[in-house]
């Protein structure tokens, strides 16, 4: 089987194996033809071996979790799923038995094990995973589609918790998840949705994709257009997609008092924050985002992704054969805009 691993513990490209194992099944697992795999930033930082890959990367391991294809096989246990079931699936994979889990909190598991980081992913031929992490397709959803799910879904799940209906929402950040955080707004019924980014290219499509209102944050003074939009108010909920520290506290200056900040965005180093004047003294609620609702929020994507506001070209990037990898972590490094896309059987 074809694959790429992640062999060392240090920073460093992924290795390209022609010679790993098929994957057998346990009792409550699937086999799954791998169909298309998305790069996740998350990969990239696998192969940066930075912070936050040493403390959940179990090496070797092959990386890629947003995936969908097909079941091939199943374990002696598995009665919800069959051969022939179109799926893709949920990265964190929950214990089912932490106060968390019995809670309505799986996403956030105490003893959390990672699909495609603490183990093996999709950037291969043919995956496992526990049945119950996996999602049924609808006939009518492509593969492309359905890849999409776990990636957005964390976008929707920050919109899930700005509860945006009839607020002034500002996105910041216009990559994939951000496009997908502003149609999700709109979806649910945000009353106006400013987008900000870096980049005139992707604010652009962020219009595309239902932003009332799009602001280069690099060329204005962000927190002082956001109050002219609003009478001098400021926005009812911030939704931050991009990790970075500039972003996060000018979205923190454009919220209203008693707003909510919403940080989806993974920083790659400590953030450091005006408590006192910028969010105690304001009454400001901040709220992290990790992952999505199993599976509350797949739903609700299903719902954006059916809307008027979302388009799917506008997320999408390239297309490359599995191993053309490294040419599709070189685009994504260089600034090619959408969610790049792998392929064990490519077809040009």
């Amino acid at each position: 089987m074809r694959g790429w691993v992640k062999d060392r513990a240090a920073p460093g490209d992924l290795v390209y194996r022609t010679d790993l194992p098929v994957p057998e099944v346990g009792d409550d697992e699937v086999l799954i033809k791998v169909h298309c795999t998305a790069i996740c930033g998350t990969d990239l930082h696998i192969i940066d071996w930075d912070a936050w890959a040493q403390k959940w990367v179990q090496v070797p391991v092959i990386p890629g979790h947003e995936v969908a294809g097909d079941i091939v096989a199943v374990g002696k246990n598995v009665t919800e799923r069959k051969v022939g079931d179109r799926v893709s699936c949920e990265t964190h994979i929950p214990c089912n038995d932490c106060y968390f889990c019995e809670h309505d909190m799986a996403h956030i598991c105490k003893n959390m094990t990672l699909f495609g980081v603490s183990i093996n992913g999709a950037f291969t031929e043919y995956t496992k995973i526990r049945w119950d992490s996996t999602f049924l397709l609808d006939d009518a959803l492509s593969y492309e589609s359905a890849c999409m799910f776990e990636p957005m879904g964390a976008g929707v799940h920050g919109v899930e918790a700005a509860e945006v209906e009839g607020k002034v929402v500002l996105v910041s950040g216009c990559g994939p998840i951000g496009l997908t955080a502003v149609s999700a707004s709109k979806t649910f019924g945000a009353k106006l949705v400013i987008a900000c980014d870096l980049m005139d290219e992707r604010l652009a499509i962020a219009r595309e994709m239902g932003a009332d209102v799009v602001l280069n944050s690099g060329k204005c003074d962000l927190p002082a257009e956001v109050l002219k939009l609003t009478d001098g108010i400021g926005a009812d909920a911030a939704i931050d997609i991009t990790g970075a520290g500039p972003a996060i506290r000018s979205g923190l200056k454009s919220l209203r008092a008693a707003g909510r900040l919403v940080c989806v965005g993974l920083p790659g180093k400590p953030v450091e924050l005006d408590l006192a004047n910028d969010l105690i003294y304001r009454e400001i609620r901040l709220t992290g985002i990790s992952g999505r609702k199993i599976w509350e929020t797949w739903e609700d994507f299903a719902k954006v992704m059916n809307g008027p506001y979302f388009k799917l070209e506008n997320v999408l990037g390239q297309r490359f054969a599995l191993e053309d990898l490294p040419k599709a972590i070189e685009a994504i490094r260089s600034g090619v805009p959408g969610k790049m896309l792998v392929y064990p059987d490519f077809d040009t």
